[in-house]
């Protein structure tokens, strides 16, 4: 590959840019953040949740001259604007009727239901040998991750989680520029998401939970619990806000860290942690007083084990009404980024912003100009052209698409750890990774596993 020549990024830029990708990525159309590729080979593809993000995917994936031939979703009045969208689709409401009936008719499926489904949905099209892009987070519990990565090796299916900034040319470039040791040997990484408070910590709306609320024609709702806990109907969570009830999302660093640890994760190799410690503002984790939703604040910090040559490294996850503190030798006239990352290494540190790594640069501003335009690393990544366009590809070549589930079930379970710490605030809880259990706490590893809800199995 040959070496190109990227223009150089500097600060000014980053401050103008880096908030960009939270609103980008949660406003347009998916259509319009990848390559428009017209393939020759053309994939059959089936959406399943589509009134929200999995609408933008479903676009995404038709913008690139796939068919649409079949959607479903529970909630046809949530999701009557995309049916619209595809007149030639086949409907459904329940996804194991549609895969019934479509049979080979479909390739690949695109999941974009609320993350408590997400591992039901995908081992099923796993299973009946269906290509899987699955929104982030992949699962909602630590086992569902780790039996959604063996159903993907063992089915042989190609498989991308919904982290779309894994494509981005900017994460690749500050991969780089951390193999190249550009700020020298990483041991901190600060990140934080400071999005959409008023819908991840839903301690406000708990008197509300008890009131009783008519099931809204159109909407099944018991398929929309799924493999859950029966809790009557509420628009407290049907059908936006359920990402801030841990029965059904996972807050803050369910929804983010995906994104928002991906550069890092990628470039430093991380894997699992050893250790989380969480600590929370104004929160009880008690399900009868707080514990139903997510905390106004927090702050959890992993300490990952050395790896190869890579030494140990500490990750402290910061959100809501906690952001990153701003470092002693911080340019004044730049701002810490609310959503976005700081990794520290022992000659400089990299910012950046939202998804893959949006806006990075490097500082100080003399490290910045040693490492970019004509000095800039050379290109060890491949460059592509979108995060569907990756999944297509890999299905029509026979290839791994970027964010497989070998390496997103992995990213995924990091939120999902932190989940668990925010449930025993101030404890350290340490993690064994292969025996997938905590050595110091029992009642932490009851979390690892919930249980199903009758009628309902992975």
């Amino acid at each position: 590959m040959n070496k190109s020549n990227p223009t150089p990024i500097n600060r000014r830029k980053f401050i103008a840019t880096a908030g960009m990708g939270v609103a980008l990525f949660n406003i347009l159309p998916g259509g319009l953040l990848a390559g428009t590729r017209s393939l020759n080979d053309k994939l059959n593809v089936a959406g399943i949740g589509i009134g929200s993000r999995g609408g933008s995917d479903v676009g995404e994936v038709a913008g690139l001259g796939h068919n649409i031939v079949a959607l479903c979703d529970v909630d046809e009045n949530y999701a009557s604007k995309e049916f619209a969208k595809y007149p030639n689709a086949k409907r459904f409401t329940d996804y194991r009727v549609m895969f019934d009936k479509m049979g080979k008719g479909i390739d690949g499926v695109v999941i974009g239901t609320p993350d408590h489904t997400h591992a039901i949905i995908a081992m099923e099209a796993m299973r009946r040998g269906k290509h899987v892009y699955c929104e982030k987070p992949l699962a909602h519990s630590v086992q569902e991750v780790r039996k959604l990565m063996a159903a993907a090796n063992k089915y042989k299916v190609v498989t991308q989680l919904g982290n779309q900034g894994h494509s981005s040319d900017t994460i690749r470039r500050l991969c780089e520029w951390v193999w190249a040791g550009a700020i020298g040997r990483v041991h901190t990484v600060h990140a934080s998401c400071d999005a959409f408070k008023n819908v991840y910590c839903q301690i406000p709306n708990l008197g509300k939970v008890g009131e009783k609320h008519e099931v809204p024609k159109g909407l099944d709702y018991d398929l929309w619990l799924g493999p859950v806990e029966y809790r009557p109907y509420s628009p407290l969570w049907v059908p936006w806000n359920w990402r801030g009830w841990m029965h059904f999302g996972g807050g803050v660093i369910g929804d983010w860290i995906c994104h928002v640890l991906d550069p890092a994760y990628w470039a430093l190799d991380l894997d699992a942690p050893t250790s989380i410690k969480a600590e929370v503002t104004d929160y009880d984790p008690d399900p009868a007083k707080q514990g139903l939703t997510y905390p106004s604040a927090t702050r959890i910090t992993f300490e990952f084990p050395a790896k190869k040559a890579r030494g140990p490294v500490k990750v402290v996850w910061h959100d809501g009404n906690n952001p990153i503190p701003k470092p002693t030798d911080f340019p004044a006239d730049e701002k810490i980024p609310g959503t976005g990352a700081i990794l520290f290494g022992d000659k400089g540190m990299i910012v950046h912003g939202s998804h893959g790594g949006g806006g990075c640069h490097i500082l100080p501003e003399n490290l910045m100009e040693q490492y970019s335009g004509k000095n800039a690393p050379a290109e060890k990544i491949p460059r592509i052209k979108g995060h569907a366009w990756d999944w297509a590809d890999a299905i029509i070549n026979g290839r791994k698409a970027g964010s497989n589930f070998a390496y997103g079930g992995p990213l995924t379970q990091v939120a999902l750890l932190g989940l668990i710490a925010i449930r025993f605030p101030g404890q350290t809880l340490n993690w064994n990774d292969k025996a997938m259990r905590f050595t110091n706490n029992d009642a932490a590893n009851a979390c690892i596993k919930p249980a199903y809800r009758k009628g309902w199995k992975l």
